[in-house]
């Protein structure tokens, strides 16, 4: 099967934001038009992620959903505040194909069976925050790595494998932002747990990282920084408003930042390719 690739948007409120392991948060313009950026350089899907919605107790991101819905025409994940099939049928009918259950799915396992089961599994998805712990085991965390929860991040992704969920999105809050890479061994106990596929998600800092999460048994890699910061260095760099407002290129060379190297989508492709895995031929490219 091909990789996806899926840029991952961070929201809060009108912005697009990044951190590093889900802290320091730094505007980087419109999701909207990072969205159509995106969309336009072949992304497979994307997943948006309403930040702040576990903590506020909603999701705010329905025009946003609708507007992108409009203008992509490529599969759309949601994340973020969603507790009850009222909130996972609202978003659906604002234009989201699939949703993405953290907070709620832990707080109400069956959550999850009966949303598989009213709305199909392929629908749900169960998004795990990871974080390693000192006995080497991992920590599940909720409400944007806010919150611990005591619950076993290997045995959970197993569970919700068994209760329907269609795929799981697997984040390690630790290398979150830092560009150190994929978290590697916790891909790979994961995959090696569920038969459903795995997203890798937090601490690509270049292409290459891709290759390494596929390389441990995930399906498709959510990337954020290296997509976004190519962006936005390329946008200030070209004097373009491409994709929203213009930041000073020093802002993003704070601790944490510099160690990112700038990437498009299509490196990331190339940096597959490498590697020997395929992904989805690009519209009108050469067979």
């Amino acid at each position: 099967m091909n990789v996806r690739i899926i840029p991952r948007l961070d929201v809060k409120g009108p912005n697009l934001v990044k951190g590093v392991q889900f802290e320091g948060l730094r505007v980087l313009g419109s999701p909207h038009r990072f969205a159509r950026l995106y969309a336009d350089e072949g992304a497979d899907e994307l997943m948006l992620v309403d930040i702040v919605a576990s903590l506020y107790e909603r999701n705010s991101l329905m025009s946003l959903i609708s507007e992108t819905a409009r203008e992509v025409f490529i599969p759309l994940s949601v994340g973020g505040g969603l507790r009850s099939l009222d909130d996972i049928r609202t978003v659906l009918r604002a234009g989201a194909d699939k949703v993405n259950l953290n907070t709620a799915a832990i707080r109400e396992p069956a959550l999850v069976t009966r949303a598989a089961e009213r709305f199909g599994s392929s629908t749900i998805v169960v998004s795990i925050e990871a974080a390693r712990q000192p006995d080497g085991s991992y920590e599940a965390f909720t409400d944007n790595g806010r919150e611990r929860t005591g619950v076993e991040v290997v045995g959970w992704a197993a569970r919700a494998a068994a209760l329907g969920a269609g795929e799981i999105v697997i984040t390690s809050v630790d290398r979150d932002g830092t560009g150190r890479g994929y978290d590697v061994e916790l891909i790979r106990r994961v995959c090696a747990v569920v038969d459903i596929p795995v997203v890798a998600c937090g601490g690509a800092g270049s292409p290459a990282h891709a290759a390494d999460a596929i390389a441990a048994g995930a399906s498709a890699v959510a990337m954020g920084s290296v997509l976004h910061y190519g962006a936005v260095r390329r946008a200030v760099m070209h004097g373009e408003g491409a994709v929203g407002r213009e930041i000073n290129l020093a802002h993003l060379e704070k601790p944490g930042f510099g160690r990112i190297a700038d990437g498009t989508l299509d490196d990331v492709r190339q940096a597959l390719a490498a590697r020997g895995f395929s992904t989805r031929p690009l519209e009108g490219a050469a067979a």
